[in-house]
Parts: C-alpha cells; structure tokens; sequence
C-alpha cells in the first residue's frame, strides 16, 4: 500500500498542455505546409467575397468535374469559403487562415528568431483570436441585414437569439461590454491610461497652436482664457508624469483602437472633437435611431400580433359543407353476412385443394372491396399463394382479385375481393371527419377512405409532387377535383394558388370563377385555366423563374424552406422594404401530360423536370396526371422526382409497373377504385366523390365573395423566338430607364431581380425595362435561367451611347 501512495506526488507535475518533440526537419515540414494552407484559406476567403454569387450554383456539384467555379482556389475554395464565411463567422473567418499562417511561421522559423514564440504563447493566441472572432460575428451579424456575408449565419443567428431576449438596445449593450472586457484582459487598457492618452494628446495639440495664438490682442486674451480652462481641467484628471510615459509605451501597439467596429460610422467623425457633450449627443442620436426603429416594430406586434397574410380578404368565408352532398346519408357501411361467409369458404376450399392449409381467416370491411387475411400454416411458400390469384377470383366469381404476400408489417397475407353492393365514399364525410379538420398539414388533401374505413389525410407538402395514372372513366378527374375541394376547404386564397393545365378544355372549367382567389397566370393572358400548348411552354418556364426568384430571396432571409420563410415573415422579422413578401403556395395541376408530351416534347419535360427537383423548398408542388403511364410519357426523371403515385384501374399490367413499380393496379375495380404509395407499402383507398354540380357549388359561393384585384401573376416569360420589338421608342421607354441601366452596366449582369432589389419596383415593371434595354441594345437576349449579357462596359460608355442615342433620335 506505502508503494502506491508513493506515485500520487507525481501527477501535478503533469503540463496542462500536453508535450510532446518534434524533430526539426518535422518542424519545418509542418510549419511550411500550415503557412501554405494559410495562404490557400485567405486566398479563397479573399475570392469570396468577390465570387460567391456565382459559385452558389455549384456547391451541391463540387465532384463534377466539368463545372468551373470563379473561385481563386476553385470548387474547394468556393466549398471551404461557403462553409467557413457564409454558414460560418462571416468577415471574422479571416483570422483563421491568419492563426494558421502565424503557427506555421512559429514551427518553420529558426529558434533564434525574431517571429519565434514559445508554445503556451501559441495556444494563448489561438485562444484570444477565436474568441475576437466570434465577437467580430457577432458583431457583423448585426447589420446582416444589408449583407449576410458580414456576420454568417452564426452571427446572424448569435443577434437573433440575444435580440429575442434582451431587444436591440441590450444587444448593442452587451457588445459593447464584451469589447470592453477584451480589451482590459487581452490588451491592458485601463481607464486610466485612456484618459492619460488623450489629456497627452490634448496637450500636444495645444502646444502646436501656442505660436499662432500670438498675433493680436484679441488672440492673446483668447490664448490667456483657454490656458486657464486647460489649467483647470489638467488639474482635475491630469495624472502624474510618470503615468504618461508609460503610458507612451504601453500604448505603441496599433490594435488598441477596436472602436470602428462598435461605433456607427456618423460617430466616428465625431471622436477628434473636444467637446465631449457633442460626442454624447451624436452617439445617442444613432443609439435612438436604431431603437425607435425596433421599437416601432415590437409595438405592433404586441398591438396587431404577428403578420396576418389574410388581412387583405379578412372576411373571406370557407365553403360550408352543405354544399356537398351526403350520399351515405349516414348509413354504415354494411355487407351481407352470408357473402362474407361464402367468400371465406371459397378461398379456404380454393387453397385446400392446393394443398395449402389455413391457420387462421379475418376479414375487414371496407367500402368496396373486403380484405381477407390468412394466416398460412407453417411450410406453405407465399409464392405459392401468389400464383393462385386467377383461381381465386375464378371461383369467387369476382371482378377482380388482389393479393397482398405478405402485407408490410404483418405475418398475414392480403387477398382483397370487391363487394357485391359497393359504398360511395361522400367528398362530405371526408371533408367532416376529425382527422381532416384537426390536420395539422401545410396542404391537407383528403383523398377517400380505405379498406379499414379510415380517411386517408396526406400533406402535398411532404410528398412534394404527385403523379396520377388513369385509364378513362376510371376516377381520374374525379380524383383531382377531390385535391382541388380538399385544400379549397382547408386554405384561404392567401396561403395558396392554383396554375391549372387543362389541354382538355372541359374538365377544370369550373374553376375560372375562382380565378381572382385563387388561380395563379401569367400577366396580360386572357383565361387563368390554360387550355393551349404554346402557353403551357410559356407558363412552366414562368415558374422556373417564380423558383429561381423565391430561391434568392430565402437565401437574403438565411432560410430553408419556405415554412420557416413565412414564419420569419410573420414574426416580422424580415423587412419588406428589402423586397421580402408573403409566399404562397403554389399548386400545378396537369390534367393530361400526355398531351403536353406528343406535342411539345422537351420543351415541357424539361421545366416539370427541373421543376420536381428544385421547387419543393419553395412551396411550389406538382401534380400530374395522364391516362395511359407510359415510358415515353412517365420518363425516368419524371418518375425519380414523383415518389407519391396514385393509380386508378389501368388495362395492362405494364401500365401498373411503370406507374407504381408494381403490379395490382390492373387487378382494380374502377369507379374510384385506387391505390396510393408514397415510395413504401401500397394502401388500397376509395376515392370520395365529388360530382361536378358539388363543384360548382362551391366555386360559386366564392366567387360571389370579395376578390383580389386580379389573379396571382407569375412572372413574365418571353421565349427564344419572341423578340423585344416593342418600348423601342425614345418617348415611351419608363422613367426608370436610364437609372436602369446604370445599375446593371455597374453590376455588369442583366436581370430584372437585380432591378426590383435596387430600384424596389415591381417584377412587371422591371421586365419591361430589361425588354426595353435589351431593345435599344445595353443588355443582350434572353439565356434561360442565366441572367443577360451587359453589351456596355462602363458608365461612361453608357453615357456616350445614350447622348449619341438622343441625338439620333
């Protein structure tokens, strides 16, 4: 036992930082490549700042080779600088390649030099630098507003936290106590040597001014009343003489002077000033600005509550359910108990004569069709039964069998067998049932009920995009009316918008007269229903730039999504006078896809496709539908981008492959007969009803109600062939145009987002002015998502170009 105590003095000699040697070529090695991966992180930080709108396309795409990034580093510098400055500490991330370059020379120099530190000083360093990092987001994070690059999204979301508690001042005060606290611990100011400074300054500055006090009478009086108030305050808080020279000392080091990132830039030309009244009253006015400003906004919050965004039609009323008719009337559904018995007699024969034993026979009722579960005895392959699918419908003498070996997540195999009598499912008591109404879902859509009797309630939102396949007359149109009724019950005109395709012409009519609610089109076209090709072309491609239009505005507002866009929106967080809105969801329905595909080909796969891969973030959500799923129609990247499908009876089984990746749907009985999968297990529904006069009903009552003043406009599109030959006229351009045009010669990139966010217009105004440059030849034409070719290179240029211009005209 004397041993063991023996050992135990020994462990506070251990260093707190670890030891360890390095040889002095491991020395050099290491310190040369820190130093190069310094340089590498600060030229890559410094490119950044200059290169990161266009390298924001290419971060998800880093390993493909043939994508160029306009990084100095390219794509690891544009990752690396995307990681540490945007989603990082913003301009404070430059101290890390510094901290690096500063350990690198400390390893690499010899011992003897200068630049040599020891390695408590090192980690000491490293240790203040990180922290005066995090500070510097912080307090960058603060004006995020005018550029997230400043702070990253730490600090932006540092501010939001403290901002959240403590309110604006309190941020502004906590800042200010942190830099202070630095800077008594890190660098040794006092408040003593602060004053000792500039009462040593004030004195060389009086002294300079002595000769030229001396020029007249009344000079030398001003000189003689000047030395006495100067006596009198050097009296009061002059400090002894040895106290200013070390002072001299103390205070030779330049970083001292952190003020420039806490004081408001009006303050800082304030500071050489004597009169320190004036210094409080400038600092105070800023302080009070940026207060009244936040308080402004608080107080309308605590007034009015958060942002309503259905304040504008606060009357609107949602459709009763009356308009819906009843057709259970509110029976039961119900089976013949001699039916169901038979059936079970018929399949349990049917097996014996097989040779396959059953342990054991359910069955659940649903509206149409009745599930009947199985439980087979040990040994018996599920195969086996599998095969038997023809037999047993031959002997039940039914429609259509469907056999489920085995059903996901039980030991039970399914074998589904149509009722003699089938129930209609009411669009009424789908829309009435508790699980609908207390839908906790951002696009509720009630589809029907399933073999259990259980409303099927799914969220478009999560699906993102659904594709429906339907041979006719089988339910198809009944089930997109059945979409269209359940979010028409379920959100207000504000929340969501409908782009409706209909190449039929007849099936999605009806809804014109909601077209000021909740139809969405494209400015200056006639019907909100699109019913032509060339228009559809125009409308998909219009979304694209609707996508890529709310894509820049979530990244502006550091989002995700356009859940929590809408959030911040509401918490009024987000400043609409920076061009931040209200999104609402949008929802494309395609009645026939098919159609679109014979006769335009690419020109339509091409937006749904990058429209299915993109645009679920953004709220915007598709929903497709066609007759017959083939592979020239259901393409490979159509499917990959649709993983909800639904199914109504189709003819072949081919058919049923290509829409669901399995078999069954050919074994459906029709009249709404569907199965729905959303990438896992198939679920059997009963699609409800909703008879065309129902739907009338319900677009009549409102439109009877107040409207906006028109639809949701999407943006405008004008493709390749159309041209700008209009505006070309000196007179009619916009009074806007040649500040237009100053602007983008400036950012050197064409593009009406970039208008709307400088000149704070509206998308169709700046659309007009891009045609209207693009007409008198400053922009280049129209390059798909890519903004416009700038043909003027400099503002004096432009200058020259439209004097020239004016003088032609």
């Amino acid at each position: 036992m004397a041993k063991k105590k023996i050992t135990k003095p020994k462990s506070p000699k251990k260093p707190l930082i670890p030891s360890f040697t390095l040889s002095r070529r491991q020395e050099v090695i290491i310190g040369l490549l820190l130093m190069g991966l310094g340089v590498i992180l600060l030229f890559s930080f410094i490119s950044f700042f200059f290169t990161w709108r266009e390298d924001q396309s290419i971060l998800g795409n880093i390993s493909d080779r043939e994508i160029v990034a306009q990084n100095w580093l390219s794509k690891i510098g544009a990752g690396l600088s995307d990681f540490f400055i945007y989603d990082g500490f913003g301009i404070a991330a430059l101290s890390i390649p510094v901290l690096i370059i500063i350990t690198g020379i400390f390893l690499f120099a010899p011992k003897k030099d200068v630049f040599t530190l020891s390695r408590k000083r090192i980690l000491n360093l490293w240790f203040w630098g990180l922290l005066l990092m995090l500070w510097l987001s912080m307090t960058m994070g603060f004006f995020h507003a005018s550029n997230p690059l400043l702070g990253g999204k730490v600090g932006m979301e540092l501010n939001d936290f403290l901002q959240d508690y403590i309110g604006l001042l309190g941020t502004i005060v906590v800042m200010i106590i942190l830099a202070i606290i630095y800077m008594v611990l890190r660098l040794n100011i006092t408040p003593e040597k602060v004053s000792a400074y500039f009462n040593k300054k004030a004195s060389e500055v009086k002294d300079s001014f002595e000769p030229d006090l001396v020029a007249s009478d009344e000079e030398q009086d001003w000189e003689k009343a000047t030395i006495e108030g100067q006596k009198a305050v050097e009296d009061v808080v002059k400090p002894a003489p040895i106290i200013t020279e070390e002072m001299e000392v103390s205070i030779s080091e330049p970083e001292i002077i952190p003020e420039p990132e806490i004081i408001p830039e009006p303050v800082l030309k304030t500071i050489p000033k004597t009169d320190e009244d004036d210094v409080d009253v400038e600092i105070n006015a800023v302080i009070d600005e940026d207060e009244d400003i936040n308080s402004k906004a608080e107080k309308i919050v605590e007034d009015f509550g958060e942002f309503d965004p259905t304040l504008e039609l606060s009357n609107f009323k949602f459709p009763p359910l009356e308009l819906l008719k009843d057709y259970s009337q509110g029976k039961t559904i119900t089976i013949n108990e001699e039916e169901l018995q038979a059936n079970k007699l018929k399949i349990v024969e049917t097996l014996n004569n097989y040779k396959i034993g059953i342990a054991k026979i359910t069955a659940t009722i649903g509206p149409t069709v009745t599930l009947y579960e199985i439980v087979p005895e040990a040994g018996v392959r599920i195969s086996k039964i599998k095969n038997l699918e023809d037999d047993i419908a031959l002997s039940l003498a039914a429609l259509g069998i469907r056999i489920i070996a085995p059903i996901p997540g039980k030991g039970t195999i399914g074998i589904e067998v149509p009722n003699q009598n089938p129930s209609i499912v009411s669009m009424r008591s789908v829309i009435a049932s508790p699980k609908f109404q207390k839908a906790e879902m951002e696009l509720p859509i009630a589809f029907g009920k399933t073999i259990s009797n259980e409303t099927f309630v799914v969220d478009l939102a999560k699906m993102p995009h659904l594709l429906m396949a339907g041979a006719t007359g089988q339910g198809k149109s009944v089930g997109l009316n059945a979409v269209l009724t359940s979010l028409l019950y379920s959100k207000h005109p504000a929340e969501v918008k409908f782009v409706l395709v209909d190449p039929k012409k007849v099936e999605l009519t009806l809804f014109n007269k909601i077209e000021r609610h909740y139809l969405a089109k494209l400015p200056d076209s006639g019907e909100a229903i699109i019913t032509d090709n060339s228009l559809v072309i125009n409308t998909l491609n219009s979304l694209c730039i609707e996508m890529d239009q709310r894509y820049d505005i979530l990244k502006e507002a550091m989002c995700r999504n356009i859940k929590e866009y809408n959030a911040k929106f509401k918490a009024r967080k987000l400043n609409p006078a920076n061009g931040h809105k209200f999104l609402p969801y949008i929802v494309l329905v395609v009645d026939e896809f098919a159609d679109l595909i014979m006769t335009a080909g690419k020109e339509v796969e091409t937006p749904i496709a990058r429209l299915a891969q993109l645009a679920r973030a953004i709220g915007i959500h598709l929903i497709i539908a066609t007759q017959r799923p083939s592979v020239n129609v259901i393409t490979g990247m159509i499917k990959a981008n649709f993983p909800a499908r639904v199914s109504f009876r189709v003819q072949q089984k081919v058919d049923s492959r290509t829409i669901l990746d399995s078999g069954g749907a050919d074994q459906l009985i029709g009249r709404g007969d569907m199965l729905y999968t959303s990438g896992n297990e198939i679920i059997r529904i009963q699609c409800a009803f909703v008879d065309t006069p129902e739907v009338e009903k319900i677009t009549d009552f409102i439109g009877s109600q107040k409207a906006y003043p028109d639809a949701y406009l999407l943006p405008e599109y004008v493709g390749e062939e159309g041209g700008t030959s209009l505006d070309i006229s000196i007179d009619e351009r916009d009074s806007k145009f040649r500040e237009a045009a100053e602007v983008l010669v400036i950012a050197q990139q064409g593009s009406a987002s970039l208008l709307q966010r400088k000149l704070k217009l509206g998308y169709n105004r700046a659309g007009r002015i891009i045609d209207q440059l693009e007409a008198a030849g400053i922009v280049g034409g129209f390059e798909g998502s890519k903004a416009r070719q700038v043909l003027i290179p400099d503002l004096a240029s432009l200058e020259v170009f439209l004097n020239e211009e004016k003088n032609k005209g």
